[in-house]
């Protein structure tokens, strides 16, 4: 079985970058213990571009289901905060729900045919 990429495109506003990151760091580890987790990246885009990348990599598509259906959930209420297409939020502020830090989201989904990585130097 494959291994099954998502990333999710999100619109960023560049007064709205450094709140996404934020929001991202604070949830740092949040993903990392779920059933099926390979692995996490969030791209900054560098130019011609307001879109940031959120990249995750599973195990399989049953994976990131259950994920979607459980922890990820959680860690995207309201009060824990999902704000603006799936980045998660930096939680209560003063009382008030975070506002959104993308103006959209888009979520891609690939299965890896090819994959490499460093050779070993053993």
């Amino acid at each position: 079985m494959a291994s099954v990429v998502k990333i999710n495109v999100l619109t960023v506003p560049a007064e709205q970058r450094e709140v996404l990151e934020k929001r991202f760091a604070a949830r740092a580890g949040s993903v990392e213990n779920s059933d099926g987790f390979e692995w996490f990246e969030l791209l900054r885009p560098l130019e011609g571009t307001d879109q940031y990348l959120v990249y995750t990599r599973w195990r399989s598509e049953a994976d990131f289901e259950a994920w979607m259906a459980g922890s990820m959930r959680g860690a995207h209420a309201p009060q824990g905060g999902a704000q603006g297409g799936g980045a998660p939020g930096a939680g209560d502020q003063g009382g008030e729900q975070a506002k959104p830090a993308a103006t959209g989201a888009t979520l891609w989904s690939f299965e890896v045919v090819q994959s490499a990585g460093p050779k070993s130097q053993d």
